[in-house]
């Protein structure tokens, strides 16, 4: 995968673990229907797969 993701927040994080509440804020989520681009590394790819149940993922 190359390129850009577009990632948005679209489930709250409170009650979370804080592992996961940790990988939301390193991803650059602030808070409910946030939503950042990131370059498709591996790094980014796997932080992604750790919290997919609570993000929007879209190719740019």
């Amino acid at each position: 995968m190359a390129g850009k993701l577009k990632i948005k927040l679209v489930k709250s994080i409170i009650g979370r673990k804080p592992k996961h509440v940790g990988t939301v804020k390193s991803l650059g989520l602030k808070k409910l229907n946030d939503v950042v681009e990131q370059n498709a590394t591996a790094d980014i790819i796997g932080k992604i797969n750790q919290i997919s149940y609570l993000l929007e993922v879209e190719e740019v």
